[in-house]
């Protein structure tokens, strides 16, 4: 089988990290691959924040499960790196463009053996004033709305396996 289609076949969500860092140039690869990602009218609308800082880590986990309204969780499931997909807000396509990015990201993380897992919940926190904060503290406008929350890590164990399509998922008309 081609190695894209195997990629995109076996990828699942990891939701178990180790603590371990990623080396710099797998993390660069993944992050290049986001570049690639198609957009409208190529017009690049989405960015991507890379965050290690442990405490802002917890600090963007804290508003996120704050918004899931359990004050409590950990949806970043102690991943040591998030990839914070925003877009410009004032793109038509911002919502459309991040998302492509976002599976970029997590093709390609799993190409290279990164564990990742789309978290959502990054709109609400980014339309928030603590996540327009940061926004203004990584030299962004308020204008970047939050497309979703890419965590990254090398996964405790093996992948998950994956669950059987559902039957009608094609129809050819």
């Amino acid at each position: 089988m081609n190695e894209t289609l195997r990629t995109l076949r076996e990828r699942r969500s990891v939701r178990s990290f180790l603590a371990d860092p990623i080396p710099e140039h797998i993390l660069d690869a993944i992050l290049e691959a986001g570049t690639w990602a198609a957009t409208g009218k190529n017009q690049q609308s989405p960015v991507m924040v890379v965050v290690r800082d442990k405490d802002t880590i917890d600090y963007m986990e804290r508003l996120n499960a704050a918004v899931m309204g359990n004050p409590d969780g950990h949806p970043f499931y102690g991943a040591p790196v998030v990839v914070v997909v925003l877009a410009d807000g004032d793109n038509y396509n911002w919502l459309r463009d991040g998302s492509l990015v976002m599976g970029n990201l997590m093709n390609a993380a799993h190409s290279l053996g990164v564990g990742s897992c789309w978290i959502n919940r990054a709109q609400e926190v980014f339309d928030s004033e603590e996540g327009k904060a940061l926004l203004r503290k990584w030299g962004l406008g308020e204008n970047y709305r939050g497309v979703a929350n890419c965590i990254l890590g090398w996964p405790k164990g093996e992948f998950p396996a994956p669950k059987p399509r559902k039957a009608d998922y094609i129809r050819k008309v």
